[in-house]
């Protein structure tokens, strides 16, 4: 017991672990992009506010009640609500990897050839080349993970953490640029005018680039009980993140908002815009190119082995939990390596479907990048719908299921904030699909529909399966 109680978590502990687990510098790229410039300040301190702390504070009352499961999602809704929705938990967990996982190749290409050429060498690509290139680096990924080299792990761990200090490194060296440097810089003007977004269409049907951006936090729930004191230290270590977060996307954007004009925004800055921001810094410091080589290169190990562990572990985290009742058994066949052999061919052809047909009609790569961020911002945060779904459920079954900390004792009011944020999210996730272009459009719609869809196929064919041996038994 004596081991153990020194292993205790402290709160500012916990808080460093999460932060580096939910944030990362493409997030403030993005906001800035997407919510005129520094006006996505205000967007961020709503969204902390109003959705990332009930969020994170909701996850550890989950990981509290439910520590002998691990944290999973699947397995929390397996006991507040049973194990068919438990499946198609799991199911959506996973699926929603596939935009995801179809992204990784064009982040290596990009972050490759600002290694070698220091340019955006790959906007003015014709994006039909791009998408070849993509799909050829992501059978390359699915090969390699099909060997089941999960060293990638460590690899990725580094790559991540590299990522993470060189985001905190570009804060710093560009609030301090001004009076160090003899740089010329963009002149913010400190009005309302200027921070204050406009609640438009745009801005509504952008929300799902927010919600992404600061969702995933059940990764750190198995934490909760590890912690020091979980009923005081959860809630003070979530509050500190969400400050931390909130420090580090506000002055990011006005970071970047030194460099870019707010009312001239580059067309390209979803695609290159990390890239220009740390290529302007080294021109600061008179370094040349040296920051922004070290971050594509970084970025680029991270993103190749991103997409490998991508298609590897939620696959086994879903067969791995998933009752053989709803799901085919040949899609438990694995390989001497462990792989799983059909899990593997159906990512292989949901990727591939990804990649190849939006390059036939989306003109740019820079359009095609700006659509797959948009696409991944609706698609994955319908896992969070889960998280949500549990949390009611939770507070539903009342004395049932005890944990050492509690988001809200209140039964009413833990239902309240669990569907409030649960309508957030649908809301965000559906006004995202919204695109002033008609395919862009159609695909928003039809990719998140097909791909939860699929999850129903499963069970039927898993049902179709045990009907087709009871009669070759009969017989």
């Amino acid at each position: 017991m004596g081991n153990n109680q020194g292993k205790k978590i402290t709160w500012y502990t916990l808080a460093f672990m999460a932060f580096s687990a939910v944030w990362g510098f493409g997030n403030v790229v993005n906001g800035f992009s997407e919510f005129n410039g520094l006006q996505a300040i205000v967007s961020w301190v709503i969204i902390f506010a109003i959705y990332f702390v009930p969020y994170a504070l909701m996850v550890g009352e989950l990981g509290s009640s439910f520590q002998h499961l691990g944290g999973g999602v699947s397995s929390w809704i397996s006991e507040t609500i049973g194990i068919k929705m438990a499946y198609y938990a799991g199911w959506t967990y996973w699926i929603v990897h596939m935009p995801y996982i179809s992204q990784k190749p064009q982040g290596s290409i990009i972050a490759a050839s600002w290694a070698l050429f220091q340019s955006n060498a790959v906007s003015n690509m014709d994006p039909r080349v791009l998408q070849l290139a993509c799909f050829v680096v992501f059978l390359i990924g699915l090969f390699i993970a099909s060997k089941g080299l999960n060293p990638l792990r460590k690899i990725t761990a580094i790559a991540g953490t590299s990522m993470f200090v060189m985001s905190i490194l570009f804060i710093i060296l560009m609030i301090a640029a001004p009076a160090i440097t003899g740089g010329s810089f963009v002149d913010i003007e400190w009005s309302a005018k200027t921070f204050m977004p406009t609640f438009d269409v745009k801005y509504f049907t952008s929300l799902s680039i927010l919600v992404f951006a600061v969702g995933g936090c059940e990764k750190i729930s198995p934490y909760v009980n590890k912690m020091e004191d979980p009923s005081k230290g959860f809630p003070k270590g979530m509050i500190t993140l969400a400050i931390m977060v909130a420090v580090c996307a506000i002055l990011g954007t006005v970071s970047l908002g030194m460099m870019f004009n707010s009312n001239n925004i580059p067309d390209d800055l979803l695609t290159n815009g990390a890239y220009y921001a740390f290529q302007r810094v080294g021109e600061y410091y008179h370094v040349g190119n040296t920051f922004v080589i070290i971050y594509a290169l970084t970025n680029f190990i991270g993103q190749f082995s991103t997409l490998i562990l991508s298609i590897d572990a939620p696959l086994r985290i879903l067969l791995g939990s998933c009752d053989r009742q709803f799901m085919p058994n040949k899609m438990f066949k694995q390989n001497e390596h462990g792989a799983y052999v059909n899990g593997n061919k159906l990512i292989g052809l949901i990727v591939s479907i990804l990649i190849i047909i939006p390059a036939f009609g989306i003109g740019s790569v820079d359009e095609l990048v700006k659509w797959l961020v948009k696409l991944n911002a609706v698609c994955m945060p319908l896992r969070y719908l889960w998280v949500f779904v549990a949390y009611i459920g939770l507070k539903k079954a009342g004395e049932k299921f005890k944990g050492e900390y509690h988001f809200t004792k209140s039964k009413t009011l833990g239902i309240i904030m669990g569907a409030w944020c649960f309508a957030f999210t649908a809301f965000a996730c559906i006004g995202g699909m919204y695109s002033e272009d008609k395919f862009q459009l159609a695909l928003n719609i039809i990719t998140p529909f097909v791909l939860i869809g699929l999850g129903v196929i499963m069970p039927m064919l898993a049902k179709k399966e045990r009907q087709e041996k009871k009669l070759k038994v009969a017989k």
